[in-house]
């Protein structure tokens, strides 16, 4: 249990790191499958994962779970834009997912909540590459976005329900918020 409430900020340890890492795979491969997206196509797919350690100051957010950066690429010859790309950074917020895990005690689970989250962030990179919403898209247009990626997420996750990840589904259906929850 960790006991930090007060200007305090909680780094994953080496151990939830690797978590951090098998839930990414996992979500990876779950959401190729789901989009049925071609070896080629997931390559294409230009992005990392950081934690709060290593983030810069504009990749840290207030009351996100993670937050989703995106970078223009180019190619050292300029002459040729076929080598330019965007590439996303998935900046997770350690002290925000350690928190809530903190406060949900015994009921909400580390793996669960950060496979739901690392899910979340590569359905909105498949969908920003695929041209489904542009990234610098209307707030309106965001928080819709948000409800469509919440429920992509939840039809993704559903082929390896357990009883702690239908918690986590549930905590993001349209009833609750997790954010919500625990303030």
């Amino acid at each position: 249990m960790l006991y930090c409430r007060v200007n305090c900020i909680m780094y994953f340890s080496t151990s939830q790191k690797s978590t951090a890492n098998n839930a990414f795979q996992q979500a990876e491969k779950m959401a190729g499958r789901y989009f049925r997206l071609s070896p080629d196509v997931k390559k294409n797919h230009h992005y990392d994962v950081k934690t709060l350690a290593y983030l810069e100051d504009h990749e840290v957010k207030d009351g996100a779970f993670a937050h989703l950066c995106r970078y223009h690429h180019k190619n050292d010859d300029r002459s040729n834009e076929l080598g330019s790309f965007y590439f996303y950074r998935i900046c997770l917020q350690d002290n925000r997912i350690l928190d809530a895990i903190d406060r949900g005690h015994s009921f909400i689970k580390l793996n669960p909540l950060l496979l739901y989250i690392a899910a979340h962030e590569i359905v909105h990179i498949i969908r920003f590459e695929a041209g489904e919403i542009d990234f610098a898209a209307s707030r309106e247009e965001k928080e819709q976005e948000e409800d469509k990626v919440h429920a992509i997420t939840r039809d993704i996750l559903q082929s390896c329900i357990s009883p702690d990840l239908k918690l986590i589904l549930d905590c993001f259906s349209n009833r609750y918020r997790i954010g919500d929850i625990f303030n």
